[in-house]
Formats: C-alpha cells, sequence, structure tokens
C-alpha cells in the first residue's frame, strides 16, 4: 500500500470538510484517516489526509483538491521531514493477574492508564502509526474490548511551513 500524508489548509467554513471528502469518494481514492482542525488562524483549517495512493497517484487527487475553492493551499509531506502522530484509546480486559503485563506495555510505549476497574483498563497511547498498531497487537491476548484513533496528524519539521 503507498500511503501518502496530505496536509491540506483550507477555509474554515461549513461544508468545506464534505466538499474534500466528496472529492475522494468521486475519484476512488480511500481514506485511510483523516484528522481536521482550525489552524493557528482561526479562519483556516488544516486537514491531515491519509490516502492509500497504490491505484491512482497521488498527484491526480492534489490537482482536484487544488481545484476547489476552499482549498488554500496542498502538501504532499515527505515522510523523511515529517513529524506524524495519531492518538489512540483503548479499553482491555484486565484480570488482577495480568494488570501488572499491561501496565508495563504502557509504560514501554508512552502511554497512561486513564481509567481503572476491576475488570477493565482505558489506556490513552500516542505516536506514530507503526507504533499504535504494534501496541494494538500486544493487547489483543488481553482482550480488546473497545479503540478508537484520532487519525494522523503531522507537520513538517524544521523552519519549514506545513
Amino acid at each position: 500500500m503507498a500511503n501518502h500524508i496530505l496536509s491540506v489548509l483550507v477555509e474554515n467554513k461549513p461544508g468545506v470538510l464534505s466538499r474534500v471528502a466528496g472529492l475522494f469518494t468521486r475519484r476512488g481514492f480511500n481514506i485511510e484517516s483523516l484528522a481536521v482542525s482550525p489552524t493557528e488562524d482561526p479562519a483556516l483549517s488544516r486537514m491531515t489526509i491519509t490516502v492509500d495512493a497504490s491505484r491512482f497517484p497521488v498527484e491526480q487527487i492534489t490537482k482536484q483538491l487544488d481545484k476547489l475553492i476552499n482549498v488554500i493551499k496542498i502538501r504532499d509531506l515527505d515522510p523523511n521531514n515529517t513529524v506524524a502522530r495519531e492518538l489512540a484509546l483503548m479499553k482491555v480486559h484486565s484480570d488482577p493477574g495480568e494488570r501488572a503485563e499491561i501496565i508495563g506495555l504502557v509504560d514501554i510505549f508512552g502511554g497512561n492508564i486513564l481509567d481503572v476497574t476491576t475488570e477493565h483498563v482505558t489506556i490513552q497511547v500516542t505516536g506514530e502509526t507503526d507504533d499504535l498498531v504494534r501496541f494494538e497487537e500486544l493487547l489483543r491476548p488481553f482482550g480488546l474490548i473497545e479503540m478508537v484513533k484520532t487519525g494522523v496528524v503531522a507537520l513538517s519539521r524544521g523552519a519549514s511551513t506545513t
């Protein structure tokens, strides 16, 4: 799979997200993750879109995005020059005898335990997508009950702006 992370700066207006997502749908692109939030300028929002570009060149979608009136700037981020993170919340079954092992895994991955009951632990972990996938795989044998992820957010490294 040829995933690309696109940073799309857009006007912070109603309907922009729908138009951008619709463009991907019409072109047959699968969005792997999508995160949207206002930027340092409240009039603008940044969409961080992880897209599977194995079927079509990513340039095709960026050219189409550029034609949308509310799109200000598009960057296909270079993975070697990008800081990218994702947040996951995971609820895991936790017998008292297994809890120490779960806590050890949380510590190794730099996560936090947000809630503990007699039978469950809710965990927050952030990191690169591959790290979260590895963490998920290690938790599954304990009984992964629920999981939600934010989607990738990313910025260019150094002084260059995204």
